[in-house]
């Protein structure tokens, strides 16, 4: 599986990329033109702050020509509708996973040679794509991880892009979820362990000077929420854990 992480993502992605899109996608007239009066017209300046004069200086105001505003709720929703053809350069079997800039595509052969082909020709046609659509990868966060049963070698495997190696790992963080290569959820319990133990900790503290009702939601808000999530992939692991 393929992780990619894309540089300052939000920061770079083309004003009239999105909207072009959009218009492809049927936001036309009043309505594409009320998007881009979103996008258009916005200024910023960075303020510089000498903490050993206790000085303060602002530059000028700069209008923003790249970016999308982050913390916004139509912000995320531009940046999807930028990416959201990426899929269309994959050709089966690979199948992509997106999620606003985390990209990932899981590619699956069993024949070493065919299985570093892949590789190779998908990380360069998403690197292709990213560039036409002034976005550009962060190969300092771009791994790869060799899926396989604990019993099975792995296979030595080279990627490279741009001449720039592409690191493989054992362990990945995606959506909050702790992936290691044997897909074990050794890490990942092991983390929810640590935060469940704080969590029993804050319901200890607070008890002596809290309703019933409210423990019981501080319950579900915390503890069982940490437990429950993604459970549908870890929760069959055959790894057990105690808590008293």
């Amino acid at each position: 599986m393929e992780y990619f992480d894309l540089e300052k993502a939000f920061d770079s992605v083309n004003h009239d990329i999105p909207l072009s899109k959009c218009e492809f996608y049927g936001f036309k007239g009043k309505t594409n033109a009320l998007l881009r009066s979103y996008l258009s017209d916005r200024y910023q300046k960075v303020l510089i702050n000498n903490s050993s004069s206790n000085n303060t200086a602002f530059s000028e105001w700069g209008k923003i020509k790249h970016g999308v505003p982050q913390g916004s709720i139509l912000g995320p929703l531009f940046f999807l509708l930028s990416i959201n053809d990426l899929p269309n350069i994959m050709a089966d079997p690979l199948k992509p996973v997106l999620f606003p800039d985390d990209t990932s595509v899981i590619i699956a052969n069993l024949i070493p040679s065919k299985f570093k082909e892949d590789i190779n020709n998908i990380i360069d046609d998403k690197n292709d794509w990213f560039r036409s659509n002034s976005l550009s990868l962060n190969f300092d966060k771009t791994y790869f991880v060799q899926f396989r049963p604990k019993n099975r070698y792995e296979t030595n495997i080279k990627i490279t892009c741009d001449n720039k190696l592409i690191k493989e790992t054992k362990n990945i963080k995606f959506l909050g979820l702790n992936i290691d290569s044997s897909l074990s959820w050794k890490d990942h319990i092991d983390q929810i362990m640590f935060k469940l133990g704080t969590a029993c900790y804050v319901i200890r503290y607070v008890k002596h000077f809290m309703s019933q009702d409210t423990l019981r939601t501080i319950y579900f808000s915390y503890f069982h929420a940490i437990l429950l999530y993604g459970i549908i992939f870890w929760g069959n692991s055959g790894i057990q854990f105690l808590y008293f």
